[in-house]
């Protein structure tokens, strides 16, 4: 990275002494392994992972900046690390600008300078609206994206002064515009207006109740696999997983959350991840802290399956299937080594599916997934 922008003008060190209570990590825990930014930057050659905090609260209406960063790396640090095959790095926390935008700035081009060189960016935040630098990143290379949140709200609020309500107006309308697609997992139906609900549809972007994650949740890894930037806000999981969650009493399960993370590990398109809205001062005994810590070691684990994954194009590592619905000849692929499925598109392109997606193609009918697909080509 020496002849790249020198990102480490944009970060704080962390202090790991200080995250141990000075007590250190054990051999075989996270804070043992991690290679972090302290006294100098950690040579990122062999990252997976690289983890970033920024603590920028200004889009929730809070001037000043959180610490919840380095609260959920207290209780990440003291987890054990089961995955050799993943290395992973710390580059400590982003520094906050003079104004809102200065920051969203800077974490753009740290996430941008990091995935150009083919790392997986995880962004501990914040509020959710710091989703919009996450998206920002991707659009310095002019390359459109799909994308995943997962929020107990759909924050598309203009009546909103907050960025934090009204940010995914921005990120799905403005122009010019490198959103292929959005996918909103989780939404809790009481808090949105239906007619929210229409504008999303007639942008033919995908919108999932959180009782249809819950009930199906294998059916969100093939859209999570597609995209290529997941974001999460604390707001999903229920107050009874996530203390500091004081939204809804309804929502994701601990589990739930942590099976959606090690879907995400298992894309190899998605390259960043956001984990936003925790508030320590509001949590319980840190339980929130130690339900993201969780979910980043189950994103971990999906990261370290991801790897044993087949190529499309090895045919020995795959059952084929030919199937006709409606007059409509499909191929579907099933990995022999992760089970995962994908079907080929009239383009003659692959998209991420599910064993249910070939059911119902087997029974000559259209999958909902291939309608949509088709509907934005």
């Amino acid at each position: 990275m020496s002849d790249r922008l020198h990102i480490a003008d944009f970060l704080i060190p962390l202090n790991k002494p200080l995250l141990s209570n000075d007590r250190g990590y054990k051999e075989g825990q996270v804070g043992f392994a991690i290679e972090a930014y302290e006294d100098e930057m950690p040579d990122l050659e062999q990252a997976n992972i690289v983890f970033i905090g920024c603590g920028e609260q200004r889009g929730a209406g809070i001037k000043a900046g959180s610490d919840a960063a380095d609260e959920i790396r207290k209780e990440f640090y003291n987890l054990y690390y089961w995955h050799q095959d993943i290395r992973l790095a710390d580059l400590g926390n982003i520094k906050l600008g003079k104004e809102l935008n200065d920051t969203y700035a800077a974490l753009k081009i740290v996430v941008n300078e990091l995935v150009s060189i083919g790392k997986t960016v995880v962004i501990l935040g914040g509020s959710h609206d710091l989703t919009l630098a996450q998206y920002n990143a991707f659009v310095e290379n002019k390359k459109p994206i799909e994308a995943v949140g997962v929020d107990a709200f759909i924050d598309i609020n203009i009546d909103s002064l907050l960025r934090k309500e009204n940010f995914l107006m921005e990120m799905l309308t403005s122009e010019p515009n490198y959103m292929k697609h959005y996918n909103h997992l989780a939404f809790q139906s009481f808090f949105m207006h239906p007619r929210m609900l229409e504008t999303m549809d007639k942008l033919r972007f995908d919108c999932f109740r959180v009782g249809t994650v819950k009930e199906e949740i294998e059916e969100m890894e093939p859209v999570i696999r597609n995209c290529q930037l997941f974001s999460f806000d604390v707001s999903a999981i229920a107050h009874a997983y996530a203390p500091s969650n004081h939204a809804s009493p309804n929502g994701l399960t601990g589990e739930e959350a942590c099976t959606l993370l090690q879907y995400a590990g298992m894309s190899s398109q998605v390259k960043t991840i956001g984990i936003y809205g925790y508030k320590p001062e509001d949590d319980k005994e840190t339980l929130t802290a130690k339900q993201i810590s969780h979910m980043l070691w189950y994103l971990i684990d999906g990261k370290s399956r991801c790897t044993r994954e087949a190529l499309l194009e090895d045919k020995g590592n795959f059952n084929e299937y030919t199937t006709a619905f409606a007059e409509v000849e499909t191929l579907f692929m099933q990995s022999k080594k992760t089970g995962r499925w994908w079907m080929q598109m009239p383009d003659k392109k692959f998209i991420a599916c599910s064993y249910k997606d070939y059911q119902t193609a087997s029974s000559n009918e259209y999958p909902e997934r291939w309608l949509r697909a088709q509907e934005r080509s």
